[in-house]
């Protein structure tokens, strides 16, 4: 059956092309079948390899006659050791056939199936947000506050972690590592001295030297801090609830640890340790006075409210009961006024927002009057007033109507002064009081005062 149809579709070709391909010698032939049949195999494999990927265009579905034609230029292609470009292929070999099968199995297609997510119309407003429901967002919040609490302590935990790596140091090893400290500061000292202009220069053996001892005074000053770093949490640890996260405690109290360095001196016999302490527990407390407070207060002041929120709680642990304003006073030896002041500073700001209740469903300024509120009724009789007004003014000429919304700021709530006024209208300051007095005298008749008494009430 192969060899009827080579035939009739050689019959039906060019004769040129016919007469072509009978005068090809049969080793082509052998040679071209093998490298054909290799070639499909090829390209039936890469198309079992492309088919499970799930694709959705146009191009994949239009592919049999392209990928075909592909395979067919891919079997006769002179790199696959093949005929050349004037060499046409056996199209009706067995091969071929193996290849068409091939082909329809890699035109099958497999469509992406598209899923439509559900709106939930309780999750979605018109801006496109979630909107939860009570339960969710307290769920939430506590989540959001638990996962912050424990990103903190993971990093407290790293960091304690980290300085625990450094050995504590000994009496002995903090002199040495003070006088290595000391021989930089002196050594720096010279080179930034022999720099200036009017002053010696160094040789450069000698300036290397100094250059050397200044480096070795720097790693001295590192490892004396590395080495105390635990010293400053432990002192942060009785800052702690007091308006500043422990991480910003402890970064205050490094800054005091490394001005206690530059300021050590060996020569006075105590520990390196029990002069830091002064110098951490001072930057830790300023940086509270600085920043844990919302309105900031002096530093001073905050060390009386300090000192009075101690000699309270000392007082209230020996009488049982809160101290009195006169009590505090003689302990503190200031008089009971001053007391009272001093707590009004130690007050905290509250949040308008904070909740009030057990259910949480009300706010602390929704209990709070304003002041500067306009109340609805009040605002429409003032509105009914300026009209009485306007229409008693209309009754007057225009110069005292002019006159008297100067005079009392009626327009713009600003009184003018009489010689205000004169100059407005280019007479003297007693022209314009004359014109005051006769339009009150106006105002004052019952036919225009009238209306307008009610409002007096």
């Amino acid at each position: 059956m192969a060899a009827a149809r080579t035939a009739t579709r050689r019959s039906t070709a060019p004769a040129d092309a016919a007469e072509s391909a009978n005068a090809q010698p049969d080793t082509d032939e052998t040679t071209e079948k093998p490298s054909l049949k290799t070639a499909t195999n090829k390209t039936a494999s890469a198309a079992k390899t492309r088919t499970p990927r799930k694709t959705a265009t146009k191009s994949a579905a239009a592919g049999p006659k392209k990928t075909k034609a592909d395979a067919t230029k891919k079997a006769g292609s002179p790199a696959d050791g093949e005929a050349g470009d004037g060499e046409e292929p056996d199209l009706d070999s067995p091969d071929l056939e193996d290849l068409e099968d091939v082909e329809l199995e890699a035109d099958v297609v497999e469509e992406p199936v598209e899923e439509v997510d559900e709106k939930d119309p309780r999750k979605e407003t018109k801006d496109g947000d979630f909107v939860w429901d009570e339960e969710e967002s307290e769920a939430l919040r506590q989540a959001r506050k638990d996962a912050e609490l424990t990103a903190s302590a993971d990093s407290v935990r790293a960091y304690l972690k980290q300085i625990g790596k450094v050995a504590l140091l000994n009496a002995e090893e903090e002199v040495e590592l003070a006088k290595r400290i000391e021989a930089g500061l002196y050594a720096a000292e010279r080179v930034r001295k022999s720099e200036d202009e009017s002053s010696e220069k160094l040789n450069p053996q000698l300036r290397r030297d100094l250059r050397w001892i200044v480096r070795d005074g720097e790693r001295a000053k590192n490892h004396l801090l590395e080495a105390n770093l635990r010293l400053v949490v432990s002192l942060a640890k009785r800052y702690t609830g007091r308006g500043m996260a422990f991480l910003d405690l402890i970064q205050e109290g490094n800054l005091g640890l490394i001005r206690a360095v530059e300021k050590f001196d060996y020569t006075k016999g105590y520990k390196f340790s029990t002069y830091a302490t002064w110098w951490i527990r001072q930057a830790i407390t300023r940086a509270m006075a600085d920043q844990a407070r919302t309105i900031r207060i002096p530093v001073h002041m905050v060390e009386v409210i300090n000192k009075l929120g101690r000699i309270q709680r000392e007082l209230l642990q020996d009488l049982g009961r809160e101290p009195t304003p006169e009590e505090l006073a003689k302990e503190m030896d200031i008089t009971p006024e001053k007391v009272l002041e001093i707590q009004q500073y130690a007050r905290e700001p509250i949040s308008l927002d904070q909740t009030i209740g057990d259910e949480g469903d009300s706010q602390l300024g929704d209990f709070i009057e304003d002041s500067e509120a306009v109340v609805a009724v009040d605002a429409v009789s003032f509105t009914l007033l300026q009209d009485q007004l306007q229409s008693v003014l209309a009754t007057l000429s225009e110069r005292e109507a002019g006159v008297v919304r100067l005079r009392f700021g009626l327009t713009d709530g600003q009184p003018r002064t009489l010689d205000e006024i004169g100059q407005v209208y280019g007479v003297t300051r007693e022209r314009i009081r004359q014109i005051e007095s006769k339009t009150m005298s106006k105002l004052r008749h019952p036919s225009r005062s009238q209306v307008l008494r009610d409002y007096l009430e």
